[in-house]
């Protein structure tokens, strides 16, 4: 097992390259495959695919595998899988490496309700040994680089993520992200970047910090406090595809994104736009589209009348012929 930091801030897993070492969360219904391309054209150390439950996967679930097309052949991809059985973790671990994907990264930390009342995500911080039973199932199934995200406990009573990151290690996880946040407080209140640190001194391999890092300046402040090796970007990147590329412009020296201005940005969202439509169809890829969409309008401070008009027009078409006037505030700043 190998892992080395490099001078030039890459995170190498055996032949996996993170460079720079700034990630793409996972995030339901958000991270799919247009968007991680979209936010891999402008720089990513690697993205990471929405969560996909192990047992639906593995049974062809509809819709399941379609959340899990991960552009398995495209560099840099995770896909991320949950579970509480060892034998579907360990069989759709299975599928993925057979597909091509870079590495397999295991969800212990998702907070949703449907998803903890399984027994899954952030509840198996609640029982550590089946945790790893886990865990050892998948790393022992492949032998892609296996990676851990999960959060500082259960709740402020149950604080143990620096004890299950340190067995993790133990059983061939090869690098973990932390969410700065325990279970119970789902997404209130502040991401403690602080807490990190306690982690990061109970293990060698590379952990990466996560929540609410929102740019540069947010992510140099995560990474002084957490002492982190890297930072994982979710709700930050939600109509700014290109903020990955800027933190690690700011951070690590690589090259700074054209953050697109004017027609340009029009033609980005348009594009994206259609990409979805493509992917999923008319119908579920309207649906999914609103919510970047409204990303997008909030970015650019679109009023709420032209706003309310795109995200209820009734055909592609529409939307695409009103993006100009309701992206133009933008293009004007």
């Amino acid at each position: 097992m190998s892992y080395l930091l490099t001078e030039t801030t890459a995170i190498i897993l055996d032949n996996v390259r993170l460079q720079p070492p700034v990630a793409l969360a996972p995030l339901a219904g958000i991270t799919d495959l247009p968007f991680r391309q979209l936010v891999a054209s402008f720089g990513a150390g690697w993205v990471v695919s929405e969560m996909v439950a192990s047992q639906e996967m593995v049974q062809a679930k509809p819709g399941v595998r379609e959340r899990a097309e991960l552009g398995y052949d495209q560099q840099g991809t995770a896909v991320q899988i949950a579970g509480r059985e060892a034998y579907w973790l360990a069989e759709a671990a299975r599928m993925i490496e057979a597909n091509g994907a870079a590495m397999i990264d295991i969800n212990m930390g998702c907070p949703a309700k449907k998803v903890t009342n399984g027994y899954s995500g952030s509840a198996l911080l609640r029982d550590p040994d089946h945790a790893l039973r886990l865990i050892e199932a998948v790393v022992n199934a492949v032998k892609l680089p296996v990676t851990l995200k999960t959060r500082l406990g259960w709740d402020h009573d149950c604080l143990n993520a620096a004890d299950v990151a340190r067995r993790a290690q133990d059983a061939g996880i090869r690098l973990v992200t932390i969410h700065g946040r325990t279970r119970c407080q789902f997404y209130k209140g502040a991401a403690d970047w602080r807490a990190i640190r306690e982690i990061k001194q109970a293990v060698s391999i590379p952990v990466i910090a996560n929540g609410d890092i929102t740019g540069p300046e947010a992510a140099k402040q995560a990474l002084a406090l957490s002492g982190a090796d890297g930072v994982m970007i979710g709700r930050g990147a939600q109509g700014r595809p290109w903020v990955l590329a800027q933190v690690a412009a700011r951070l690590h020296g690589t090259k700074m994104p054209v953050i697109p201005q004017g027609a340009d940005f029009i033609d980005m969202v348009g594009a994206h736009y259609s990409a979805m439509l493509s992917f999923y169809g008319l119908d579920l890829g309207r649906r999914v589209a609103r919510k970047h969409l409204g990303w997008y309008m909030d970015e650019a401070g679109t009023p709420a009348g032209l706003r309310k008009a795109i995200l209820t027009h009734d055909t592609p078409d529409a939307v695409l012929r009103d993006l100009a006037d309701a992206l133009a505030m933008r293009v004007a700043a």
